[in-house]
């Protein structure tokens, strides 16, 4: 159904939101962190897909890449105002990449 939708507008940022949790609901990583990446290059997300990319990468031992999108995560809740998520995700930098 998504994949049909965003074939007739594929800039759709929720349409592509939407297929990436479908992608995370049946596990396939590869389309999951594909996906994730296009929404992030064309939405203006709070945090909460930069997490689900963070573990997307983990579960595929890309930590680096992990890393970077819970930083990025973090710095986009700051933005919008969502300090828990920003929070949570300072910590999860701290005690899983001893990082900052």
């Amino acid at each position: 159904m998504f994949e049909q939708m965003l074939t007739s507008d594929p800039a759709n940022t929720m349409v592509l939101f939407g297929l990436a949790k479908e992608y995370e609901k049946v596990g396939d990583e590869a389309k999951l962190i594909a996906t994730l990446e296009r929404y992030l290059g064309s939405a203006d997300d709070e945090g909460n897909a930069f997490g689900m990319l963070a573990r997307a990468y983990e579960r595929t031992k890309q930590s680096d890449k992990a890393r970077d999108a819970f930083q990025r995560g973090r710095a986009a809740a700051t933005a919008h105002g969502h300090p828990g998520m920003a929070e949570e995700y300072k910590t999860t930098l701290e005690s899983e990449y001893s990082a900052p």
